[in-house]
């Protein structure tokens, strides 16, 4: 048995070729059946005629529904008009489960292929997206084992917040209380100390009751940590490996692309370094695309589309106000106020990717911060531990995986990167 991608090549030409999969569409023309065949690599037309086939087989065959599965084998030939240009002369097949209609069809309502999204994923376009969010996930992997990272792995169930209490999920744990990750960092900066550069895959959960395009309540999260990194180090490796990432989609993916019709250039001309780019020079910045942003102000969804829109190339975000980020970002210790922090903000609308920078490495200043954000330091203890033992530099950051897809494929909403979306309003299938 061939995979279809196989299949369709000029060394097999005129010989009998096995395939096996799923009908894509079918169609019959009098003493003539047409079906496209689909599997895991592609699709490849073939045809039934009654020269090979006996009336039985031919009814059987011209009965056939699409997704129905079946096995089978005949001659491949060149054929211009076929939709891969090849065509297999089909001599004899199996089939193994011979469908009623299948239920997903052209302009059917969102809520029904969310319901169904189990067989709303055959679709060509949501296979091409999962490919290519497998080589993003994997380019990920491969660029920071290629810059001496470790993988590690992190607990789901957790005692402590790192972005705060309202967005939590709170689950019964043999009679406790306690939380769904929101992010692996804080067990990841324990690991620096042995291990000094480490990354992570894994799902975070956020409780937001937000119904934007670009949010889910359960995420795929890749996190990193570096000993001894400013803030500027760790956006030098975040840039690659963006860039990287990107590279790998173009060198494995440009059929997928092709498929859900993503403008290749729009991804093939992003350079590197990104421009960076301080938060209050970015307000100023906002004033010449008509928005009305003052100092001190959030950059929601919104916001960030109103910015990005105007960029063709991703930006950092840099030196935000100590107001707007949580507790163990780091204070700037020239510029009072602000945080030696970025965020990554993708172009074409799509805004914030990544967040990071550099954590408190100071017992006293971690102290105090705990303490300005209403926290208990009892909670982190094992946090507040590592700044009394060996603390030293360090930064890191954190990717929505889910949301690097969704620009690179250049998807309208983050539930189309993701085989089984969580929002507010969906927890089925």
């Amino acid at each position: 048995m061939e995979k279809i991608k196989e299949a369709l090549s000029d060394d097999l030409l005129g010989k009998t070729v096995g395939i096996r999969g799923w009908v894509y569409r079918i169609r019959s023309s009098g003493k003539i059946t047409f079906i496209v065949m689909r599997d895991s690599t592609g699709i490849i037309q073939c045809i039934a005629s009654s020269e090979n086939l006996n009336d039985e087989q031919m009814k059987e065959i011209s009965s056939l529904t699409i997704e129905s599965s079946i096995e089978l084998s005949g001659k491949l030939r060149k054929e211009p008009r076929a939709v891969t240009g090849y065509e297999i002369s089909l001599q004899s097949y199996k089939i193994y489960e011979r469908n009623e209609n299948f239920p997903i069809a052209k302009d059917l309502g969102e809520e029904f292929l969310l319901d169904n999204r189990h067989l709303w994923l055959r679709s060509r376009e949501f296979t091409a997206v999962l490919k290519i969010r497998s080589t993003v996930f994997k380019a990920f992997a491969d660029y920071f084992y290629k810059e001496d990272y470790y993988q590690v792995q992190a607990p789901m169930f957790v005692s402590t917040a790192t972005e705060g209490g309202s967005s939590l999920f709170n689950v019964d744990y043999f009679g406790e209380k306690v939380n769904l990750t929101q992010s692996s960092q804080f067990y990841l900066e324990t690991l620096i100390y042995s291990l000094e550069k480490v990354f992570t895959i894994a799902p975070s959960f956020r409780a937001e009751k937000s119904r934007t395009r670009r949010h889910l309540t359960e995420y795929w999260h890749a996190e990193g940590e570096a000993a001894w990194y400013s803030n500027e180090d760790m956006m030098a490796d975040e840039e690659k490996m963006i860039k990287y990432i990107i590279d790998e989609v173009l060198k494995n993916n440009l059929e997928d692309l092709e498929i859900i019709k993503r403008d290749i250039n729009k991804i093939k001309n992003i350079k590197i370094p990104f421009e960076r780019i301080k938060y209050k020079d970015l307000i100023e910045k906002s004033k010449e695309f008509g928005m009305n942003l003052k100092y001190g102000d959030d950059l929601g969804a919104d916001e960030e589309y109103g910015i990005m829109v105007h960029f063709d190339n991703p930006i950092f975000v840099t030196d935000y106000p100590e107001s707007l980020k949580t507790f163990y970002h780091r204070p700037d210790p020239d510029n009072p106020g602000e945080i030696l922090c970025h965020d990554l903000l993708a172009p074409e609308g799509y805004g914030e990717v990544l967040g990071g920078g550099e954590r408190i490495y100071d017992l006293q200043q971690l102290l105090d911060r705990i303490k300005e954000n209403n926290l208990n330091p009892e909670d982190y203890y094992w946090y507040v531990d590592l700044r009394k033992y060996g603390s030293i530099p360090h930064s890191g950051f954190g990717l929505g995986l889910d949301r690097l897809v969704m620009w690179i494929c250049g998807l309208s909403n983050v539930r189309e990167t993701i085989p089984y979306p969580r929002t507010i309003r969906r927890v089925k299938p």
